[in-house]
C-alpha cells in the first residue's frame, strides 16, 4: 500500500475538548455560544409548554381513524392491516438484506423500530383490534428483517421483482373485486390516498421517465424532438396547471364510453408532471456513463439492447439515486394539491376535520399532526436512499 493509498488518520477527542475547539475557542465565540443557548432555551421551554400545558390533543386522538384511513368502511379496515403487513414485511426483508453483515446500526435500528412500535401499540388509546394488529406488524418487521439477514444472498436478487408483484395485490385488497367487496374509491381518504396516490404515481412515472430520457438520446430525429418537446412544456408549466388539465382536459379528449375516475385523472397529471423532472434525472446519468463502455460491450458481441439493459442504465441509474429519490419526495408532497380538487387526501380530511364543531380552530394541533406524518414519511424514503447508497458504493470510486 502506498501512503497516497492509506486512509487518512482518525483523530479522537473528547466532548469536552471538542466543545472547547468549535465553540469557546475565543471570547466572542463563547458570547454567541451562550446568546444562542439562551434564545434555544426560550424557544424549546415556549414550544414544550404549549406542547403539554395548552395544546388540546383530543382533536388528534379523537380522529385517528380519520386520518389514516378516511371513511374507508370499518368493517373492512382488515384488508388495509394486511396491506400494511405486506408492506412492512417486504420493508423488513429488504432492510435485513440490503443491510452490512456486521451493521450493528441495522440490528440495533430494527430493534428501536420495533420497540417504538410496541410503545405506540400500548401508550395509544386505541380499541384492542387496532392493538393486536400493531403489535403483530411491529413483530413482523422483526421477523422479516432477521429472515432478510439469514438469507440474504437468496433474496437479494428477488427484491424488486417481490415489490413489484405486491403492487396489484395491494391495489387489489384496497380496492376490492375478483372475490372482495369493491369499495368506491370515494371512501379511499387521509394516509392511505396519500400514499396510494405517491407510490402509483412513482412506479408508473419511473419507467416514463427512462423512457423519455433514452428517446432524447435517440439517433431518430421525431423521437428525439417529440421527447425534448414533452420535456420542455412539462416543464414550462406549473403542477397545479397540469393537475387542472388533466382533471377537466381528459374527459374531452377520451371516448365518452372511457370515462376516468378523478383518481386516476390526478395520476395520469402526476406521472406526466414528474415524468418529465425525472427524464432529466435519468438523462443526467446517461451522459455521465463513459461512452467507452458501451463500445466495449458491443465489441463483445452484445446487441444494443442488451448494452442498455446491462451495462448503461445501472451504472446511470446508481449515479442519480439521490436525485432520484428526491423528485420522489417532492412528488410525496406535491399530493396535497389535489385537496383543491376534492380529493380527500391527509391535507384534505384536516380541513374537513378543522370544520367539525367541536374542533373549531384547532389548526396548530391538525397540522403540526399532519406536518409530522409527512415528515415520517419523506425521512424514512431519506434513509432508505441513504442505505441503497452505501449498498451500491455510490460517491465512492471503484477500483
Amino acid at each position: 500500500m502506498t501512503l497516497d493509498d492509506a486512509p487518512p488518520p482518525v483523530l479522537s477527542i473528547t466532548p469536552w475538548q471538542w466543545l472547547r475547539r468549535n465553540l469557546f475557542n475565543t471570547w466572542y465565540n463563547s458570547l454567541l455560544t451562550l446568546i444562542c443557548l439562551w434564545l434555544l432555551f426560550q424557544v424549546l421551554q415556549a414550544v414544550l409548554g404549549w406542547v403539554f400545558t395548552q395544546a388540546q390533543w383530543t382533536v388528534v386522538q379523537t380522529n385517528l381513524r380519520l386520518f389514516f384511513i378516511g371513511r374507508y368502511p370499518p368493517n373492512l379496515a382488515w384488508r388495509l392491516w394486511l396491506v400494511l403487513g405486506i408492506v412492512v414485511g417486504l420493508a423488513g426483508l429488504s432492510w435485513g438484506s440490503l443491510a452490512p453483515a456486521r451493521s450493528l446500526w441495522s440490528k440495533r435500528g430494527v430493534s428501536i423500530v420495533t420497540a417504538i412500535a410496541l410503545g405506540v401499540t400500548i401508550l395509544l388509546p386505541l380499541p384492542l383490534p387496532p392493538r393486536l394488529w400493531l403489535g403483530a406488524i411491529a413483530l413482523l418487521l422483526f421477523g422479516s428483517f432477521w429472515l432478510g439477514k439469514r438469507f440474504a444472498t437468496l433474496l437479494k436478487p428477488q427484491l424488486a421483482w417481490a415489490w413489484l408483484g405486491a403492487f396489484p395485490i395491494l391495489l387489489w385488497l384496497i380496492g376490492g373485486g375478483l372475490g372482495l367487496r369493491s369499495v368506491s374509491t370515494n371512501f379511499w381518504n387521509g394516509l392511505l390516498l396519500t400514499m396510494l396516490l405517491a407510490t402509483t404515481s412513482i412506479v408508473l412515472a419511473f419507467p416514463f421517465s427512462v423512457l423519455l430520457a433514452l428517446g432524447r438520446q435517440s439517433n431518430l430525429p421525431v423521437v428525439r424532438w417529440f421527447c425534448t418537446l414533452f420535456v420542455e412544456i412539462v416543464r414550462g408549466l406549473p403542477l397545479i396547471g397540469i393537475l387542472f388539465l388533466a382533471q377537466v382536459m381528459l374527459p374531452l379528449i377520451l371516448p365518452v364510453e372511457l370515462r376516468l375516475d378523478r383518481l386516476l385523472r390526478a395520476i395520469a397529471g402526476l406521472v406526466l408532471f414528474n415524468a418529465a423532472y425525472l427524464a432529466e434525472n435519468v438523462r443526467a446519468g446517461l451522459q455521465a456513463v463513459p461512452r467507452g463502455q458501451s463500445e466495449a460491450a458491443r465489441a463483445l458481441g452484445l446487441n444494443p439492447l442488451w448494452v442498455l439493459w446491462l451495462i448503461v442504465l445501472p451504472q446511470a441509474l446508481r449515479v442519480v439515486i439521490p436525485a432520484i429519490v428526491g423528485q420522489f419526495i417532492s412528488l410525496f408532497k406535491d399530493t396535497s394539491l389535489l385537496s383543491i380538487f376534492a380529493l380527500v387526501e391527509l391535507t384534505g380530511i384536516a380541513r374537513s376535520i378543522l370544520a367539525q364543531p367541536q374542533f373549531l380552530g384547532r389548526y396548530a394541533e391538525v397540522y403540526l399532526f399532519v406536518g409530522l406524518l409527512y415528515w415520517i414519511v419523506c425521512y424514512s424514503m431519506s434513509i432508505a436512499s441513504r442505505r441503497l447508497e452505501q449498498h451500491l458504493g455510490v460517491g465512492h470510486k471503484r477500483t
